[in-house]
């Protein structure tokens, strides 16, 4: 069987609301797919990062790129 693998990249408020379904979906329709989630850190405040990967169930990301605000 041939691994495969997804790497989903998520980095601000309207990425976390479209990224919760396929996450859920690949992890009840394809748990035989590597899914990686790369958080890219644009959002790192509670209030724009945390609350959403609770309230949509995202789960923590793999990657985190700790971008925040910088150029």
């Amino acid at each position: 069987m041939t691994i495969r693998k997804i790497v989903c990249i998520v980095g601000a408020r309207p990425n976390f609301m479209k990224i919760a379904p396929i996450m859920r979906a690949l992890r009840s329709e394809a748990p035989h797919v590597d899914v990686l989630l790369v958080h890219t850190g644009q959002h790192y405040d509670f209030a724009m990062n945390e609350s959403f990967f609770q309230q949509l169930d995202i789960p923590a990301p793999d990657i985190s790129l700790s971008v925040g605000s910088g150029t």
